[in-house]
Parts: C-alpha cells; structure tokens; sequence
C-alpha cells in the first residue's frame, strides 16, 4: 500500500487522515506538525501515523500532503524540497483554494509531481468534518500526474474531484468567498439597518430567519436569475435611489456596497449574467 506523510496537523490534514484510514486507500506514514501535541493529537484522530515535530526527521513517502496555512505553504515546500532533494521523485499535494501550484516550485524543481486540492467544505470541527465529506466537491490544478493520483485517492473517500482551468484559481476561490463568507456580511448588514429603524430584535431575528431561508431556497430551486426579486430587478429606479440616499445617511461604505449590488441585480435581471459582457 502507497504511503502517505501529512504535513500540518490541522483540521483539513486531520480529517483527510481519518478518511484514507477508515478506507484504507492509503498507509499514514508521519504526521508532522511545528507543534508536537497537535501532531499527536491529530495522530489519535487518524488512527494511524507516527507525530513529529521536524520536518527533517520524517521518512520518505510517496505522496505528501501539505494542510498548513496558506502563508506557509512556499516555506514548507522549500524546506521539504532541500530535506529530500536526493530522494526517489514523490507527490506533493496542497490545500489552498487562494494559491495554485507554483508555491510548490522547490518540489517542482527536484522532479516531483504537483497539484493543489480544494475541498469545497467547511472543516471547523474534523470529527464532524468526516461525516459530512460524503460528496464533496474538490477543485484539482496542477501537474497532470499528481491531480490523477490525488482524484483517484480523493474519490475513494468520497469526493467529487474537477479540474480548474490553468491560472484561474484565484478567480475560482474569490467565487467560494462570494458564495459564503460574504452572505453573514450581508446578512449584518441588514440587521444593523433594522436595528437602526427601531424594529425589535426578535423580530429581526424571525425575518432574517424567513428571507435567508426562503432565498437560498430560492436560488437552489430556480436559480439566480429567477430567484432574483426586489426594486433593482423590477427597474425601478425611484426606489432604488431612496434606498441608496438612506444607506448613505447611515454608512457610506454600505452605500457604495448597495449601490453596486443593485448594478449587479438590474444586470442579471436584464441578461442572466452579472458580468456586462
């Protein structure tokens, strides 16, 4: 069985391990991470794997997966690639959804095969995280050789891997943050201006409660474009400057933030696309 080292004993290593454990896709070589109790922790969550601190201490494996933070990926892979220069040529995997492969240069260099894997969940708690892998999407970039052996391992606990077009993985993961970590932004927002108009906070808790719901139901059933409602898709432009006028007497940073949004509605109502082609 093809053995695999985890460097980075973070939520994402951590569940990843567990998976190629419990289906025994892959033999866990070390666990390596620059703080030793989170290396044994994550240890005792995979089952399987010896924990160290040092990079330079691990034993070779065929396929390494880096799970650190992503302003470490560049120093860990030089770091790997000056340990293991005179070793047989491996895999080196990253899990970034921001950077691409070439922050795996150094391993490139010394003749091993890339490849960045985004999983497209989120990973707060690992031992959740292992029950709802089951289906998840995966963007794969890089090195043919290495994307085909990740897919391949990647599939067999679950995943359902893609290819990202070649120098759009920024692009790609700027589309995730839009789709999720903008929608609580939004979401505040819009409290704070009820707040601000005197509604009581249990009633704003019942329609953020309602609209949230019935929108993404919405946009899963319908689609953007005809789950799209409000002034802006119905043209109504008298409407949308009274709106704008009273953001703007409130917060000006959340003016410009509606301003551009209702572009972006009267576009898709219009077109079908955001994007004004």
């Amino acid at each position: 069985m093809a053995t695999l080292n985890i460097i980075g004993a973070g939520r994402v290593g951590a569940t990843l391990g567990n998976l190629i454990v419990a289906n025994r896709v892959l033999a866990i070589g070390d666990v390596c991470d620059s703080d030793a109790a989170h290396a044994r922790d994550a240890v005792d969550f995979i089952g399987a794997g010896r924990a160290l601190d040092d990079i330079a201490a691990m034993q070779p494996a065929d396929i390494w997966l880096l799970s650190v933070p992503d302003m470490r990926i560049a120093d860990v892979a030089q770091t790997l690639a000056r340990n293991r220069k005179d070793d047989a040529p491996s895999i080196a995997v990253h899990c970034s959804g921001a950077l691409d492969t070439d922050t795996l240069a150094p391993l490139r260099a010394i003749g091993w095969n890339v490849a960045s894997a985004h999983p497209m969940l989120s990973f707060a708690n690992p031992g959740t995280a292992v029950f709802q892998f089951e289906g998840t999407p995966v963007g794969l970039e890089g090195d043919r050789a290495a994307r085909a052996a990740w897919s391949e391992i990647l599939a067999a606990i679950g995943a359902r891997c893609f290819d990202i077009e070649p120098g759009s993985k920024a692009l790609y993961h700027a589309a995730a943050v839009v789709a999720s970590n903008f929608l609580p932004i939004l979401a505040a927002m819009s409290v704070e201006m009820w707040q601000a108009a005197g509604i009581p906070q249990p009633l704003i808790e019942d329609m953020m409660h309602t609209l949230s719901r019935n929108a993404a139901a919405n946009i899963v059933a319908l689609g953007p474009k005809d789950a799209l409602t409000g002034p802006a898709a119905r043209g109504d432009r008298a409407v949308v400057e009274a709106q704008s006028q009273a953001i703007g007497e409130w917060d000006a940073v959340s003016r410009e933030a509606y301003d551009a949004l209702s572009t972006l509605a009267t576009r898709l109502a219009r077109t079908g696309k955001v994007r004004d082609a």
